[in-house]
């Protein structure tokens, strides 16, 4: 378990030219909003102790009074197990919250979707995540809780979700989108797991505007996973091969959004040997994409800074109905994949003054990484997951 800095190793070598002095972890000051209102921006060793985003002067064109309408705030958590994958989400998007779970079966590549609303004011988002910090949200047919305890590389998530769920069938000839309302069924899912960390986290604050203090913050952290999860009746444990990377996510967005994020996790042979490895890529709206962003690769006991990336998609995921490929990459060439898209969930909501074009997508690799030391690890094969939002608010 990799839990303070002093055991943690950074992969520098040949590619590390590539990679700006922002993109290397500081000291954490104690709190990410300064005393003046501005905010901490830059990449950091370590959990902040404070996380009050409230307290920002003038994060958007509104009053403050306004600042917690404004704010969006998430903890999730991707798992992979042999069979499927695992997205668990608490979220307050400041008008509202959710409790979120989507199960990715493998075997069959349908995807499954219980989504539930409720008030802002009872989703229960963590100040912070050391020391026990809880994270928990419940409706009458869901929970989500998370008990953090970053500071000593741990963190316990359990949750549950019961009755109408969305299942995307990649088989139908209808687009995703168009098939939405048809696809509901019934079914139940409940996960009870233990992580503890594998590499360094991730921990970003990234500037969206150039004039305002406007954040998004970003730990993410690389896990082994403990547990059991039972979707619909069939129980799944994990075994030593499962992992999971968890996500708080913290900001002011702007009116007008976007975002794409890849991922994939898991235990993969490089080399006939099995080794622990998980990457991060996404793209926003950064004001500096080489100074500021979130990407990385996670090795155990390791990790390396990637640069900015790129993607280009065919079809557009909102034409999506079977297939599709993401093309990912890096002007240095240290990052050239193909993702190729199996199924897809989608939440499309567009109601007025809140439309959000937000499709979780699901499917397998092709291509490879390289890390700063020039190393190559071929990921063809491996699972990939991935997000394409859209917001207009």
């Amino acid at each position: 378990m990799i839990s303070n800095s002093s055991d943690r190793n950074y992969i520098r070598g040949e590619y590390s030219k590539f990679i700006s002095d922002m993109r290397r972890p500081v000291p954490t000051p104690k709190n990410i909003c300064r005393p003046d209102g501005t905010c901490e921006f830059g990449t950091f060793e370590s959990e902040f102790k404070s996380m009050d985003f409230l307290k920002l002067k003038g994060p958007t064109s509104m009053p403050n009074v306004f600042n917690r309408l404004k704010l969006t705030l998430w903890e999730a958590t991707e798992v992979h197990f042999e069979h499927g994958v695992l997205l668990a989400v608490i979220c307050d998007m400041g008008i509202f919250g959710k409790t979120l779970n989507v199960f990715y079966d493998k075997r069959t590549h349908k995807t499954y979707c219980w989504d539930t609303n409720l008030k802002s004011s009872k989703t229960g988002i963590a100040p912070n995540l050391i020391n026990g910090s809880v994270a928990y949200a419940e409706t009458p047919v869901s929970f989500v809780r998370y008990e953090n305890t970053f500071n000593e590389g741990r963190v316990d998530l359990s949750g549950a979700h019961k009755g109408k769920c969305l299942i995307t069938d990649p088989r139908s000839d209808k687009t995703a989108v168009a098939a939405m309302k048809e696809n509901t069924g019934e079914g139940e899912i409940f996960y009870d797991l233990h992580l503890s960390r594998l590499s360094n986290p991730s921990i970003a604050s990234i500037p969206f505007s150039e004039t305002r203090p406007r954040p998004l913050y970003s730990q993410k952290d690389f896990f082994k996973a403990e547990g059991f999860l039972t979707i619909n009746g069939e129980k799944m444990e994990c075994d030593e091969n499962t992992v999971a990377v968890v996500d708080d996510h913290r900001g002011y967005y702007p009116r007008r959004a976007h975002y794409d994020w890849v991922t994939t996790l898991g235990r993969y042979e490089f080399n006939g040997e099995k080794k622990y490895l998980a990457f991060n890529l996404t793209r926003n709206q950064s004001i500096d994409q080489e100074k500021y962003n979130e990407n990385i690769l996670w090795l155990e006991g390791a990790s390396s800074v990637l640069p900015p990336v790129t993607f280009q998609r065919a079809p557009e995921t909102a034409e999506f109905k079977n297939y599709a490929e993401w093309i990912v990459r890096d002007e240095y060439g240290m990052v050239d994949l193909k993702f190729k898209v199996y199924s897809l969930n989608p939440m499309v909501v567009h109601a007025g003054v809140v439309n959000i074009d937000y499709y979780i997508t699901f499917g397998e690799l092709e291509g490879f990484i390289l890390d700063e030391a020039g190393t190559r690890y071929d990921l063809t094969g491996c699972m990939g997951m991935g997000e394409d939002k859209t917001l207009l608010l």
